[in-house]
């Protein structure tokens, strides 16, 4: 079993309670070990963040405290590769159920309320990849991304 380390509880300052619950009950549940990456932003940083494409948008939750980005681990090391944030998102929406939280995940923007999809996580972001090439778009996948959508 993981736990979050004192920087990642650090970095909820300013999140939401009803996220702050849902992660710190997913790190329980995780195959998967993660960290918070960042929580609340403050409009400067959200500027500086679309400035240089790593945001799509001025609306984000970040700004209200509704968004986190979470951080894979394995070992000491950040590992970005996608299957582990699956296995995350897989914890998120575990305890999005436990705590009647509306979720939505930056690698599966279709769907919003992760609690609802049946199947994994990774069947939720493949339904999306589809979705957006059916629609001749580009897919854009935040895997690190989870928002509250209530």
């Amino acid at each position: 079993m993981y736990k979050l380390s004192q920087r990642s509880l650090d970095r909820l300052e300013g999140v939401d309670k009803q996220l702050v619950k849902v992660v710190k009950t997913a790190i329980q549940l995780s195959k998967v070990d993660f960290g918070v990456l960042q929580g609340r932003r403050t409009h400067e940083e959200q500027e500086a963040l679309v400035a240089a494409g790593a945001s799509k948008t001025m609306k984000s939750k970040h700004l209200t405290g509704h968004a986190v980005d979470l951080v894979a681990y394995v070992g000491p090391r950040v590992s970005w590769e996608i299957k582990l944030y699956d296995d995350i998102a897989d914890a998120i929406r575990s305890a999005a159920i436990a705590h009647d939280v509306q979720i939505r995940w930056g690698a599966a923007w279709q769907c919003h309320d992760i609690r609802k999809w049946e199947g994994s996580m990774q069947s939720c972001t493949d339904a999306y990849v589809d979705l957006r090439r059916s629609e001749g778009k580009r897919p854009f996948i935040d895997g690190p991304h989870f928002e509250l959508m209530s």
